[in-house]
């Protein structure tokens, strides 16, 4: 199928890219923690008939260095480019820490129809690098929404990691004992999922080595069944954090961390979720 690629640089750094026939379907994609343009996905998304548009969240010119205290004003403001553009049905597809910021925006902007979220959380964590400020302590929420800092989970950092060499290191243990450690701050910081009105689509692998996401996508689960609303979760065991969608290149080595699961189960992951993927941007799910 044909698209046409459109390059942002305001109000944040982007692409918007769509099929040369106009789409009602209208799809955001967040990359996690690198905050990168996610060009490879929106191009796969866009061949199947949609308007997908990625944009770096952080890290880009007059925005903070590290995800902390990210408006989610920044979601719905994709959100509405999205609507200019055409769309009537809006997605958003986030992975990650861009999985986190997905389920919010839906949480917030009754406007979004349906989140995939690729190895989520099921809770607000701290900020993952430095604020505006340069500052990387004390820890402050990764978001806030009208102004005011969403409640959040902070990192114990008595932790200690298992690997000395000095190689990759997996962090699941360290948010494993975050949690028990600030046991009385999980229930502000839950993700009110039940008071979505979008569908939601849970991707996840159960060898995840960055955070407990199989965990977190049942939590999600378990809060939507609760109000009987839609949810779907897809879990594959030797997967780690980083499914590959059908078409994607395989993602790179970290030098810093260990993502769990192999190359093949990621794929596999992806592949067995694609399907649910478009039916649930398209609305068929």
């Amino acid at each position: 199928m044909d698209v046409t690629e459109l390059e942002l640089t305001d109000p944040w750094e982007g692409v918007l890219v769509a099929p040369a026939r106009r789409s009602d379907i209208g799809v955001l994609v967040l990359a996690g923690s690198s905050g990168r343009v996610e060009r490879e996905r929106v191009h796969i998304l866009a061949r199947q008939g949609m308007t997908a548009l990625s944009i770096r969240w952080f890290g880009g010119p007059g925005q903070s260095p590290g995800i902390c205290e990210i408006p989610l004003e920044t979601f719905t403001a994709a959100v509405d480019l999205l609507r200019l553009n055409g769309a009537r049905r809006i997605g958003i597809l986030g992975t990650s820490k861009g999985a986190e910021a997905a389920l919010l925006t839906a949480a917030h902007d009754p406007r979004v129809d349906v989140v995939v979220a690729m190895s989520p959380t099921s809770r607000v964590w701290c900020n993952v690098g430095p604020g505006r400020d340069g500052a990387h302590r004390p820890y402050r929420s990764s978001w806030t929404w009208r102004e005011q800092a969403l409640p959040f989970v902070p990192m114990d950092d008595s932790w200690t990691p298992a690997e000395t060499d000095g190689g990759p290191v997996a962090i699941r243990a360290w948010y494993e004992l975050s949690e028990r450690t600030f046991a009385d701050l999980l229930p502000p910081a839950e993700i009110p999922v039940d008071k979505a009105r979008a569908d939601l689509l849970l991707v996840a692998g159960g060898d995840d080595a960055m955070w407990p996401s199989v965990p977190f996508a049942e939590q999600l689960a378990q809060r939507r069944r609760s109000v009987g609303a839609a949810v779907r979760l897809i879990t594959r065991p030797d997967a780690g954090h980083r499914p590959r969608l059908p078409g994607e290149s395989p993602a790179s080595a970290s030098p810093r961390f260990h993502y769990g699961g192999t190359p093949e189960a990621d794929v596999l992951l992806g592949t067995a979720a694609w399907p649910h993927v478009l039916d649930a941007l398209r609305g068929r799910g």
